[in-house]
């Protein structure tokens, strides 16, 4: 699945504008994480990222670009990985792979997770755009490659679609509810081995559920 972009030309970015669009990409992914969309000015995320405000205009030519810019990368980066299960995939080897990768993701941009789960639990009309047929489809060849493995007989008759909502949720969870797990558990952060410690045990769980065995 791809996801326009407006504020982007199209034509392929040079390194130094590549280079200049992740640092504002970053810079706004902290203020929209603190403030949202409303709350943050582009005065602020050119101020973070360290550049004149008229050069973060000639990036991203307005908030909302920048915003659908930042809820890009990090559907791309979910989309992209999930792209890679195929039906000749060994499912338990594959889904392990799968949530070791989503649950880096949260590890290293806990900031865009918690971003999207904000944007969807607000209704999410700056997704509107992404959500439409065509990722309909792509989300029905996902949930077919989990049909596929059970009626192959790799893995237990489960329902496919819900089963990809309890692999998104459960591995965003560790980006978007952080503060909450860190209070309850008594930490001050989720270090990596936090992080491998619950993505081994969602496999596990996963796994199991699914009459999968996970690897050693």
């Amino acid at each position: 699945m791809t996801f326009e972009v407006p504020a982007h030309g199209g034509k392929p970015a040079s390194r130094i504008r590549q280079k200049n669009e992740e640092t504002i990409i970053k810079a706004a992914e902290d203020e929209f994480a603190r403030h949202g969309f409303k709350g943050t000015s582009m005065n602020t995320i050119a101020l973070n990222a360290g550049l004149p405000k008229a050069n973060l205009h000639y990036y991203f030519t307005n908030k909302l670009g920048l915003y659908v810019a930042v809820l890009s990368n990090i559907l791309q980066l979910w989309d992209s990985t999930f792209n890679t299960l195929t039906a000749e995939d060994d499912p338990a080897e594959a889904l392990t792979r799968y949530i070791r990768a989503k649950m880096e993701f949260s590890r290293r941009q806990p900031q865009a997770s918690r971003i999207f789960a904000m944007e969807v639990i607000s209704g999410g009309e700056c997704l509107t755009e992404y959500f439409n047929q065509d990722y309909r489809v792509w989300f029905q060849g996902r949930a077919a490659v989990f049909q596929a493995w059970i009626d192959a007989g790799k893995m237990d008759p489960v329902d496919p679609v819900n089963l990809i909502f309890l692999l998104w949720g459960s591995t965003q969870h560790y980006a978007d509810f952080a503060t909450q797990i860190c209070r309850v558990s008594g930490r001050t952060k989720l270090t990596k081995q936090d992080m491998e410690d619950a993505g081994n045990n969602l496999i596990r769980i996963i796994l199991k559920g699914c009459g999968l065995t996970p690897a050693n």
